[in-house]
């Protein structure tokens, strides 16, 4: 089983992110990290094989909170038996001493979230560290030993030119991680981009995003990394093992506030309010805000949607076969091994083409 848990705490809101965050405020964290742990060991039965820490920013829970943290999930998980354990981080928020303890607590993969060497795009994507700063984090974690480091890259953001963002793929090349997502800015609901887009101040372009993909395409692979899914480039033996879990429909466990679990066809939803989560965890020992059996027709589709962005592709036996001879005619897909793949050029619109074929 995989295990994700979610850290909602970010020292400043992004504008296009949509996932459950807040500044620590008054937020109690040392509750929080007690609450989270208290889930923890109510949940977890399953053997886990992989660990995810997402948020938020679960880099700048201070040292005295992380060794709490991981020092109680230690008790239930057996780190030096899993497969992959993944930290999410911020430049901005760890130094020297900070990145030694990741390595000390165990933790393999961290995941940069840098998005942008250019500093007008910074700028736009209220990200609080320089491109130096960014690099210098890079150099720090290297140092500390860290086995694998991923950089998170964005494109298709406002004010982001073609050169711009070339500039950015080749810095991040140049720094030599082991793993770099690529992903297409998208404008989600409860956001401030979603709502200047609403008002006219932004805009889309499919043009421009397949635009920047094909470029990100081309000079990542021509650099040596692994195009494994739509938007992820590995070195070998550094793709993330529990992302392929998610695209492969293996049962996963998420822990923390808005955190979402699939196990056994059924997906559960923690409430998206950390005090909230804190209470209902004391009080009635979970914190379930919604429920939801998924039929087997639901997660066929899903799984079409989540294989159709690897490497791999999506098994015949998933799809109905009248779909796929127009794609293939197209050039945006073609068949291997009995499953259907997209091309370059099908990749670049994957999410029209999963819509057509659920």
């Amino acid at each position: 089983m995989l295990a994700y848990l979610h850290i909602p705490f970010c020292h400043r809101i992004c504008p296009y992110c949509s996932f459950y965050k807040h500044t620590p405020g008054g937020s109690p964290i040392g509750e929080f990290i007690d609450a989270l742990q208290k889930e923890a060991r109510s949940r977890i039965s399953s053997p886990t094989r992989s660990l995810y820490f997402g948020g938020g920013t679960p880099s700048m829970l201070s040292p005295v909170h992380l060794r709490k943290l991981f020092g109680g999930l230690s008790e239930l998980i057996d780190f030096d038996s899993l497969d992959d354990l993944t930290f999410e981080a911020n430049p901005a928020t760890f130094d020297q001493a900070k990145a030694a303890l990741f390595r000390e607590l165990g933790i393999r993969r961290i995941s940069l979230g840098i998005q942008s060497f250019a500093p007008h795009v910074l700028e736009t994507l209220g990200r609080e560290h320089s491109p130096d700063e960014a690099k210098e984090s890079v150099r720090i974690l290297r140092e500390a030993g860290l086995p694998s480091i991923n950089i998170d890259l964005m494109f298709s953001v406002p004010g982001l030119s073609l050169d711009d963002w070339r500039a950015t793929l080749q810095t991040a090349i140049d720094l030599e991680p082991d793993h770099i997502s690529a992903y297409n800015l998208t404008y989600e609901e409860d956001t401030a981009f979603f709502d200047d887009l609403k008002r006219g101040n932004l805009d889309t372009d499919e043009d421009r995003d397949a635009e920047q993909f094909m470029l990100a395409d081309e000079l990542l692979t021509a650099a040596g990394y692994d195009h494994y899914e739509t938007s992820n480039y590995g070195r070998s033996g550094h793709q993330s093992s529990h992302n392929r879990g998610y695209w492969s429909g293996e049962d996963y466990l998420g822990l923390g506030p808005s955190a979402v679990s699939t196990i056994n066809s059924v997906r559960t939803t923690n409430i998206a309010d950390t005090d909230r989560y804190i209470r209902m965890i004391n009080q009635v020992g979970h914190a379930t805000a919604e429920t939801e059996p998924l039929t087997p027709d639901q997660l066929r589709l899903e799984r079409i949607a989540l294989l159709l962005r690897t490497a791999e592709g999506v098994p015949l036996e998933l799809l109905e076969e009248s779909d796929l001879p127009r794609l293939i005619e197209s050039g945006l897909g073609l068949i291997q091994r009995d499953c259907f793949v997209l091309t370059r050029k099908g990749s670049a619109l994957v999410d029209p083409i999963a819509a057509e074929l659920a």
